[in-house]
């Protein structure tokens, strides 16, 4: 069966995914596969609030249940543990009187009966007292209670200070929250109307000040082994909506701002995970004084509303990724002390660009679009446009690693023409025995050329059809990888056929020859160190430093592993 590129954008989103059967694409995505046995995933999702009434599209409820289904069936291809939603769980609290956040309930049973838990957060369309009284009630999980917990523990809510409507301070209890899976504590920020209809300091804008301490110390009180992940509903910067979860506006509160965002560095938190905006956006963000930096993820779009960017982001922010215009969702696959990050999004079925969608897509063909991650026993790296890649540097029980060239000439944009900066990160991990291998096992994330879709008319470039289409590239920039080895394993086998190698995992995690898994060159083998100009391909073992080298376009997990070339 053949289509060409023209005609398959313009086909239906009915069409596309009968397509997708006919020429046997998955209309589940593929599951991740460098991970260990011991590792486990849960889902991340966002605002799934729909239209009311007339222009309800047969959505119950003000409630996406449409995509809400089509995520619950990825989430449990993908054998997640839990799955956490952002907020905005419907459009309106009512219609006609009848309240709305029971459908939002109904519609997570198929993960309950899957044995996979669902831990909400309320966003502003939801935000009043009646639903803060609601949303324990409903989803009594948020307070560890009912059949829904699984096998999640030690929850726990801030304790507020006594007042005559709330003697036992009780106010946030089942809002905010906290709770841990193995070796992971989520910790969720409820910045509404509270149960006892009061907000701090007569403001919802103020409702993130007074738990910054309680977030603190939730973090600090964790294992040092563990990862720690922040959500709300409301972002640290947004990027159409300027309303933030410090305050209306992104000075706000700043004080607190900036010792939130300094506790969750301190406390090694990598991801701040909110929605409201309805797009992927990937950034850093910082302190006032650029003392201090968190990662930023802000989840695409749930609903029928999708949002463009808006100037104006005080200088504090350095973006990475973005994607527009799309429906998405989030695996977090928790390898010891590994997290990869997969972000999968699909057409809204109409042509691309922004718009109010007034029916749901009739199917969903989700893609891998991007993939980052970083582990405990490693260190981040910005690098930015034009930059070499030589600053990163990093080692590892006594194996040490370095890329010694290579230049990011990625010159992606996010929609407001900034330019996005890639963060390399390092993990490691130790090599199993029948691995025959001499160092051990590098990850590199990052490398991969920056996320960037969204319409680009002042550049000439008007996209069309139902996308994304594909899959996002994985290639990236040349660069060489420089590994040491032990050198009594090495010696003696580091020339000719059947010698140690730069090696890495094919996607079944065999390890084969690093170059085999460029995109293009050719692969050629040099005694002796690398030299600049060596082209894509180029691969070698250097006796004098104890180190194997190869020149790459990928990233992936690496080690120095006899090979039989």
């Amino acid at each position: 069966m053949q289509i060409n590129r023209r005609d398959f954008m313009k086909l239906s989103g009915q069409g596309v995914a009968a397509l997708a059967l006919a020429m046997h694409f998955p209309l589940l995505t593929p599951r991740r596969a460098l991970a260990s046995s011991g590792s486990w995933k849960f889902g991340v999702m966002a605002d799934t609030q729909w239209r009311a009434g007339a222009y309800a599209g047969g959505e119950p409820g003000s409630c996406a249940v449409s995509v809400i289904n089509a995520l619950n069936k990825q989430f449990i291809h993908h054998d997640v543990k839990f799955a956490i939603q952002v907020g905005d769980l419907v459009d309106v609290e009512s219609i006609n009187g009848v309240r709305t956040l029971p459908v939002r309930a109904e519609a997570a049973q198929a993960l309950y009966d899957a044995g996979i838990g669902f831990f909400p957060l309320r966003g502003n369309h939801e935000g009043s007292a009646i639903a803060a009284k609601e949303l324990p009630l409903i989803f009594p999980q948020t307070k560890g209670y009912g059949p829904n917990v699984h096998a999640a523990g030690n929850f726990q809510s801030p304790v507020m200070p006594a007042t005559a409507s709330d003697p036992e301070g009780s106010r946030l209890n089942g809002l905010s929250y906290a709770f841990d899976y193995d070796n992971v504590r989520c910790v969720m920020m409820d910045q509404f109307i509270r149960a006892d209809g009061s907000s701090f300091n007569g403001s919802t804008n103020n409702n993130a000040v007074d738990q910054v301490a309680w977030v603190d110390s939730v973090l600090a009180s964790r294992p040092s082994d563990s990862h720690a992940f922040v959500f709300s509903h409301k972002n640290l910067i947004g990027q159409n909506h300027k309303d933030v979860l410090f305050g209306s506006g992104l000075a706000s509160n700043a004080a607190a701002r900036d010792e939130f965002i300094s506790s969750l560095a301190a406390n090694g938190v990598r991801f701040q995970i909110g929605g409201h905006d309805h797009m992927h956006h990937r950034s850093l963000v910082s302190t006032a004084s650029g003392s201090s930096s968190v990662g930023q993820i802000i989840c695409s779009s749930n609903s029928y509303k999708f949002y463009i960017p808006k100037a104006g982001d005080d200088g504090r922010e350095t973006p990475l990724q973005q994607e527009l215009f799309s429906i998405g969702y989030y695996i977090f696959t928790v390898d010891g002390p590994q997290v990869t990050v997969d972000f999968y999004s699909a057409s809204h079925a109409s042509e691309y660009g922004d718009l109010d969608l007034v029916l749901p897509p009739g199917s969903f063909v989700f893609h891998l679009r991007e993939s980052f991650g970083y582990s405990l026993n490693g260190r981040q790296f910005q690098v930015r446009h034009g930059d070499s890649y030589t600053t990163v540097m990093d080692s590892f029980g006594g194996t040490a690693a370095a890329i010694l060239g290579g230049i990011n000439g990625n010159e992606e944009t996010d929609y407001l023409t900034r330019p996005l900066t890639k963060t390399v990160n390092t993990g490691w991990a130790g090599a199993r025995e029948e691995d025959n291998a001499a160092s051990k096992v590098l990850r590199l994330w990052g490398m991969a050329d920056n996320l960037s879709l969204w319409e680009k008319p002042s550049q000439g470039i008007d996209l069309t059809g139902y996308l994304p289409s594909a899959p996002e590239s994985k290639k990236c920039d040349l660069y060489t990888l420089s590994l040491s080895y032990e050198e009594s394993r090495v010696h003696g086998l580091h020339l000719g056929n059947g010698g140690y190698r730069l090696a890495t995992r094919d996607a079944g995690g065999r390890w084969i020859n690093a170059v085999e898994s460029n995109f293009g060159g050719k692969g050629k083998f040099v005694k002796g160190s690398w030299h600049p100009g060596y082209p894509l391909g180029t691969y070698g073992i250097d006796p004098f430093t104890g180190t194997a080298w190869a020149v790459l376009n990928h990233e992936g997990e690496f080690a120095v592993v006899r090979l039989d070339d």
